[in-house]
């Protein structure tokens, strides 16, 4: 089954008297990054949420949000007396070295890290917020997944187009040479006045030759059939898929250069197109 990596999903629930709000987002990165807002009394989740999380995530950038909320003033500051205490010795220490006496306002001590820390009186259990926590990853899950099939549903309209085009430049191969080795041939011969055609003919096969494009469209179908196959995995196909799109590129690099024909010319630009809206959707896949 193909998976996005872009979804998004909240819980909101009341816990007693507590409402809490569980958020999560997902993007499409190249790996998994985790970044979260927590309380801070709750900071000691983040170890067990990060394993929840990459239980059902290997890539994406995903930011994990818990909102906590009692109906009433949930929270009040309270200042590290020991540690205000502690910075006023080590500042009186450092002004006995100094020439002058140095200023410092309450403000700058309140700006120390782990002066003022804020005090939140809503408290649940670590149980009750893992939980909903687990609800909650779930319904990204199934978002990712719901957002991963429509993209696996574009990615084969587009093969099947692609598919389409090669059928069409097949048929008309043959027709495309024909014409260009009569052409070939004319122009030599206005060229030239005393031709040997024995000549001729080996320089025409060899122009006609490098124009020949059967391998170009032969790798073209068997990369198509590989995309179609790795769309059909339940595991995470995105970098496959985009690898698979740089060699469909390639193919089709290679089929314009050796264009012979304003048809294949435009078969080579349509197929380009078609492979650049592939790649544009595969950048989401995980």
């Amino acid at each position: 089954m193909t998976r996005s990596m872009t979804a998004f999903a909240a819980l909101n629930t009341n816990l007693g008297e507590t409402e809490v709000k569980w958020e999560i987002r997902s993007v499409n990165s190249r790996y998994l990054e985790i970044h979260f807002r927590l309380p801070d009394n709750y900071r000691s989740l983040e170890a067990q949420l990060r394993e929840l999380l990459r239980q059902q995530l290997t890539r994406g950038k995903v930011e994990v949000s818990l909102r906590l909320n009692d109906g009433q003033s949930n929270s009040t500051l309270s200042v590290n007396d020991a540690l205000v205490e502690s910075l006023l010795a080590a500042i009186s220490q450092v002004e006995s070295h100094m020439p002058t006496s140095t200023t410092l306002s309450p403000i700058d001590l309140l700006r120390w890290p782990g002066v003022l820390a804020q005090q939140d009186y809503c408290k649940v259990e670590d149980s009750q917020l893992l939980e909903c926590f687990e609800n909650v990853l779930q319904s990204l899950s199934e978002g990712r997944l719901r957002e991963g099939e429509k993209l696996n549903e574009i990615i084969r309209q587009r093969l099947d187009a692609i598919a389409q085009i090669l059928l069409e430049l097949r048929k008309e191969l043959p027709k495309i040479i024909k014409r260009q080795e009569t052409l070939l041939k004319e122009r030599i011969l206005r060229l030239v006045t005393e031709a040997d055609p024995s000549r001729i003919e080996q320089e025409t096969a060899l122009l006609i030759q490098k124009a020949d494009v059967e391998e170009e469209l032969d790798r073209l179908e068997v990369h198509i059939s590989e995309v179609r196959r790795i769309l059909g995995h339940n595991e995470p196909i995105g970098r496959r898929l985009d690898f698979l799109m740089q060699e469909l590129n390639r193919e089709a690099n290679t089929l314009s250069s050796k264009s012979i024909a304003l048809f294949s010319t435009q078969a080579a630009i349509d197929l380009k197109v078609l492979i650049e809206q592939m790649r544009e959707q595969i950048q989401n896949i995980e």
